[in-house]
């Protein structure tokens, strides 16, 4: 098995209240889908929308991020599968796609250790 890491972008905002607990409900049955399966390495965290950017060789800090609403990395789960197309798969029954959001699917270099 390797590792990938899901980066997700956009945010659903909008909503009644029953209609966004019915999404977080999806994310649930979703996340645990992922580690009855064996493939949940680490839940990760949601991002809240508020940060600053560091750029450049001055290291300048702007207030952020800026970017389009749907381009916010929302969060990041890990997850282990045989290869990319299984962890691109196992990306498709994300709720976010639901939304208008997407899943950035990236596979996890090892470093030495």
């Amino acid at each position: 098995m390797s590792e990938f890491t899901y980066l997700f972008r956009g945010r659903q905002t909008t909503g009644s209240p029953e209609e966004l607990q019915k999404h977080m409900q999806k994310w649930v049955a979703w996340f645990q889908d992922l580690h009855v399966k064996g493939h949940l390495k680490d839940p990760g965290n949601p991002l809240d929308p508020t940060g600053v950017v560091v750029s450049g060789k001055q290291k300048t800090v702007v207030d952020g991020p800026f970017a389009e609403a749907k381009d916010v990395v929302a969060g990041h789960i890990m997850v282990d599968a045989a290869d990319l197309a299984q962890a691109v798969e196992l990306s498709k029954g994300c709720p976010i796609l639901e939304v208008g959001g997407s899943v950035e699917v990236r596979p996890i270099q090892k470093l030495m250790r």
